[in-house]
């Protein structure tokens, strides 16, 4: 054995595969939570300032949506292959690999980064000119565009950094990046984007800029974070060379987490081509529950965030009880908040509505609407941490199919017959409907996963 190697032995085992077990989950997850959910907010934020802008301006983000929830889908994807495979090799203290994956892991970021650079360098003005020819629109959309791919390495590399922090169990230096990231761009909308103290007026490209500075300076703090306070994972370049082993690995379990990711993309067109035959005020209740449901999902993202190299970490160490209690609690902490927000929107509908400023007819479409769709929370929490499971193990699949159930296969055929046959308000029954196809599925893939690859794991240190 080497020196190097009798050092990795001589190393504490994580907290991961210590710490008892409800603490563990806990500890890791609310730094994300909040984290994500202060990201929830800036999002909102952004879409305020940016329609005071011109109804045109918020048109011309809305369109770029797409090519940023794809920026977004691919670098959190790729996280969740790093995210897993890391932490498993840490499980079963393979720490040069675990290393390795991490090397990898930033050199992926920097690649995807490049190609979307590429794209939007390239080919912005086209993108929008298949949506429109108002000229304003393509001009601010193209101009909001460029800004946020040619400068999309700093969400990239932000995102990796953090996943490869969490890989390890330490989970505050997130909420810090993500944190300081997130209020850096509420302070900077609205300097940049009317003009405040002595700064020119940018208007749409004040917002992107706002974002992509938020962006770096999170990128900034992960990467140095990870230097700094990251004992378990050594990253060095010295003589690297990609290992499309490793980058196998990663992309077993990123390709269908990339995959699951961009569906939502795909749902929302299809949700709003269904809608808009009854009137546009249907869409902007679709528009405003997808901000408000963000509020209920995202405590719960937060969760399996922390979930994941948990149940990674403990598979690879092969600790099965220490997996089976880890996945209870997530589902009762998921299963409680998602029941906290359907008492929220069966008994304030209206109060949610108004944050917005609704119309009358807007809240004779929202109230039924939001009372409707919530009924799809309590199966959504429990079927999302079976899914990270899923991904936890290496088999990201899983959680492909049900998602890809819940938001393709069965909401849009649904809303669509429900929408011919009953009229607007059965279309969001097409809701709780794709959510309980999706929870039985989640249930059957569980009981495989856990017969085949939990049940089987005994408690023995890996050789």
């Amino acid at each position: 054995m080497t020196e190097r190697n009798e050092k990795m032995e001589a190393r504490k085992e994580n907290k991961m595969g210590t710490m008892p077990v409800s603490r563990l989950l806990i500890s890791m997850s609310l730094p994300i939570m909040i984290s994500m959910l202060v990201q929830a907010m800036y999002n909102i934020v952004d879409s305020i300032f940016v329609a005071q802008v011109s109804e045109n301006a918020l048109t011309a983000v809305s369109l770029a949506f797409p090519v940023q929830n794809l920026m977004i889908a691919v670098s959190v994807g790729t996280g969740v292959g790093i995210n897993s495979l890391l932490s498993r090799r840490l499980g079963e203290r393979n720490f040069e690999d675990a290393n390795a994956t991490a090397e990898n892991g930033l050199v992926l970021a920097v690649i995807s980064a490049a190609l979307f650079a590429l794209f939007g360098g390239l080919f912005s003005e086209q993108f929008f000119r298949l949506f429109t020819q108002t000229k304003e629109i393509v001009e601010m959309g193209t101009g909001y565009l460029t800004i946020c791919t040619v400068f999309s390495f700093g969400i990239f590399l932000q995102v990796t950094a953090e996943r490869i922090m969490q890989s390890t169990g330490n989970t505050i230096y997130n909420m810090i990046t993500q944190g300081i990231g997130a209020i850096t761009n509420i302070i900077l909308d609205p300097i940049l984007i009317f003009g405040l103290y002595g700064m020119p007026a940018m208007g749409v490209n004040g917002a992107a800029a706002a974002t992509v500075v938020g962006q770096i300076l999170a990128m900034v703090l992960g990467l140095l974070f990870n230097v700094l306070f990251n004992h378990d994972v050594r990253i060095s370049f010295k003589g690297f060379r990609p290992n499309l082993r490793i980058i196998r690995e990663i992309y077993k379990v990123g390709v269908p987490s990339i995959i699951m990711q961009s569906i939502a993309t795909v749902m929302t067109i299809g949700m709003n081509k269904i809608l808009i035959p009854f009137t546009e005020t249907a869409v902007s209740v679709f528009g405003v529950y997808f901000k408000l449901q963000s509020f209920v999902f995202m405590p719960v993202f937060g969760l399996t965030n922390g979930l994941v190299p948990i149940v990674a970490y403990n598979y690879g160490a092969r600790k099965k009880e220490r997996i089976i209690h880890a996945v209870k609690d997530a589902a009762l902490y998921a299963f409680s908040i998602m029941a906290l927000g359907l008492l929220i929107f069966q008994t304030m509908p209206v109060q949610l509505l108004r944050m917005f400023k609704a119309s009358d007819s807007m809240l004779a479409i929202g109230v039924p609407a939001l009372r409707l769709i919530s009924i799809s929370f309590l199966g959504a929490g429990v079927s999302i941490v079976f899914s990270s499971v899923f991904q936890a193990v290496g088999n990201g699949v899983l959680s492909l199919v049900t998602s890809v159930a819940r938001q393709l296969i069965v909401i849009l055929p649904v809303a669509w017959l429900m929408a011919r046959e009953f009229g607007l308000n059965a279309v969001w029954l097409s809701f709780p409907i794709a959510e309980a196809v999706s929870l039985l599925l989640s249930l059957i893939f569980y009981h495989h996963v856990y017969q085949t690859m939990i049940e089987p794991l005994f408690e023995e240190e890996p050789a």
